[in-house]
């Protein structure tokens, strides 16, 4: 890519490349450095583990990994040696873990971005119907982002906080004009270049077809709502044949079998400068085509799919290019959604800028375009070999399959939201957290091992730390609920009890005292230094707690939005939730490959938890929480 690459590869450097715009408010930018995430205490992480593992294993395994606890933990044992390198790590490097996630959690995956990795959020239905409702509100959109980005730019994005902490903002300055690449083992992610002036255009997709929309003026001024409309429609005049290969399905595809259809494609200058202006655009937009109408109860869910997967290599699947950071994704029929990838940014920062977005969509800033003709907006063309043509119908086919073995349930919960929880004095996810564990208990006849995504941003370039929600307490109250025999003021204290420990879990995990990034970091630390595996990562009881059958989220933002993606192993389900004032909205996946669930089952059983745990906080008494 000439002077313009720029890969960050985190396993091959201690430090990422320093990137334009931290997006800091100036005067915040001294006041509240962000400490380094911290590194917590061997024993604690042990102790901790341990205890997370009693409600998942039996008691002769719990005993068995006690032991190799005790072995791996011991004065002068494998696990000092191990705490004593990742404190090394840790005292030398901004962020002692985020490197290591990022490569081991998403670029050393080799699954599908499209369903298995990339989350999708459903925003609200636009009022409009047709193609021209469709540019309007795209040309706001697009104007919109613009605005969040000249807050970045400028550094006049306020700092965001949470629960009385400065929040890292590292993350908003490698949105724009990134992208993941593919390759044969791992993947990397290209990032704009430090010091020099990222890109000035965005990329356009309709009918399968890409084009290169610059968005400023000659003189560094965004285009205005109607300049951008003005362009829009010269793009769909350009685009209106439908017969077109649908390329973008080609990153959709297992990351192996993309990077080997990657390195035929760009062999190809022209497909070479194609492919690197979608790249370096500094966002997607996707105009969809009409898709088929459905009933009123699966609107939702089939809304959520679109967005997702596209709807097949026949629908809208070919408008996506799956690798890049951002995707808004605009449907002639209201539909709009965004697509995101995860080895650049975590959802917190994708609400904030979708609130923003929409907020600007509602009351779109009314500058007069200037009087100055605009360059046609540049198509992007691909050569076709006979080769890339099969790599698209096996691309084809692996969607297709993929796309017809997700079954997803979205529904809204009217009967409660979390302004009533708030009243009552407790934290609404932790609440919706042990109602999940009672509605896995209900559907399935036991607990399975829950992680819940926590934010690190307290900390300098901190991304995610795991909750394990499925804990001892939210066990004795599931199998309360079951007990026709129990009072309900006792099904009420230990569900009291259940959300305290979700409470002071999401607590520790916040303060970067979880124990999954560390236990991660003691074994690539192992790994990295060739010693070998110790016995603790090798314990049935282990494999069995972070086998995550059920993958969870909340990503609260004010748009009455939900988030969706699939589960994180075949035989399990991936809910997402987004509490708002006076309802909450929900979105279940799991897989139809596998007999065991079913996502309209889980979320029905979720509805009715959902209902017998208001009940019960309804029933309490003033003062009980």
């Amino acid at each position: 890519m000439g002077r313009w690459r720029l890969v960050w590869q985190p396993w091959r450097c201690k430090k990422p490349p320093v990137l334009l715009g931290p997006a800091l408010h100036p005067r915040n930018a001294s006041t509240f450095p962000l400490p380094r995430q911290p590194l917590p205490p061997l024993a604690q992480t042990m102790a901790r583990y341990l205890r997370s593992l009693e409600p998942l294993v039996s008691p002769e395994e719990l005993e068995q990994s006690q032991q190799l606890v005790n072995e791996f933990g011991a004065p002068g044992g494998e696990g000092e040696r191990l705490q004593a390198r990742l404190q090394r790590r840790a005292a030398c490097m901004e962020n002692w873990i985020t490197d290591w996630w990022v490569q081991s959690a998403y670029l050393e995956s080799r699954l599908p971005l499209a369903v298995h990795s990339s989350p999708a959020v459903v925003l609200p239905k636009q009022d409009f119907n047709d193609w021209k409702g469709q540019l309007r509100f795209a040309a706001k959109l697009i104007a919109g982002m613009l605005d969040f980005k000249a807050k970045i730019d400028y550094q006049t994005l306020l700092v965001e906080y949470s629960r009385g902490y400065p929040l890292c903002m590292d993350q908003y300055s490698r949105l724009f004009a990134s992208c993941r690449l593919p390759g044969p083992k791992h993947d990397s992610v290209l990032l704009p270049p430090p010091g020099r002036k990222p890109a000035t255009y965005i990329t356009v997709v309709r009918n399968f077809q890409f084009f290169q929309l610059e968005v400023y003026n000659s003189d560094g001024t965004p285009l205005t709502v109607d300049q951008i409309h003005s362009q829009l429609q010269r793009i769909r005049g350009q685009s209106w044949k439908t017969d077109k290969e649908p390329l973008g399905v080609l990153t959709s595809d297992h990351r192996h079998t993309w990077g080997q259809a990657y390195t035929t494609l760009m062999r190809d200058k022209l497909n070479r400068d194609s492919a690197r202006a979608i790249q370096r655009s500094l966002f997607t937009v996707c105009l969809d085509a009409p898709v088929l109408k459905v009933s009123d109860a699966r609107a939702s869910s089939r809304l959520a799919a679109q967005m997702l997967h596209g709807g097949g290599s026949y629908s809208n699947s070919g408008n996506r290019w799956f690798d890049k950071t951002l995707q808004f994704i605009v449907g002639e029929d209201g539909s709009c959604g965004v697509l995101y990838e995860q080895a650049v940014a975590e959802g917190p920062p994708i609400a904030t800028i979708i609130d923003h977005v929409l907020d600007y969509c509602n009351d779109p800033n009314p500058v007069r375009a200037p009087l100055i003709p605009l360059p046609l907006p540049k198509k992007l063309y691909f050569c076709f070999t006979p080769e890339i043509k099969r790599d698209i119908e096996h691309a084809k086919q692996n969607l297709d399959i993929l796309i017809t073995d997700l079954d997803i349930s979205c529904f809204t919960y009217q009967g409660f939201g979390k302004d009533f929880l708030k009243r009552l004095g407790l934290s609404p996810d932790s609440v919706l957290q042990v109602t999940l564990q009672l509605a896995y208990y209900r559907a399935h006849g036991e607990l399975c091992p829950t992680a819940e995504s926590a934010s690190l941003r307290r900390f300098h370039r901190g991304r995610t730390e795991t909750i394990r929600s499925t804990t001892s307490a939210a066990l004795a109250f599931v199998q309360a609920m079951a007990d026709d025999k129990r009072q309900a003021s006792e099904k009420l204290s230990l569900l009291q009890k259940a959300i305290k420990v979700h409470s002071t879990l999401t607590e520790q995990a916040l303060d970067g005292q979880g124990i999954d990034r560390h236990l991660l970091g003691l074994k690539l630390e192992a790994i990295a230094d060739g010693f070998r595996v110790p016995e603790l990562f090798m314990d049935t009881s282990y494999a069995v707690a972070s086998y995550w059958k059920l993958s969870t989220g909340q990503v609260a933002a004010r748009t009455d939005c939900v988030m969706c993606y699939g589960p994180l192993v075949p035989d399990g389900y991936a809910v997402c939730y987004n509490p708002l004032p006076a309802h909450v909205n929900f979105s279940v996946t799991a897989f139809n490959c596998c007999q065991e669930t079913n996502a309209e089952h889980l979320a029905g059983s979720l509805q009715k938890a959902l209902d017998d745990v208001g009940a019960l906080l309804g029933n309490r008494k003033d003062g009980e929480l």
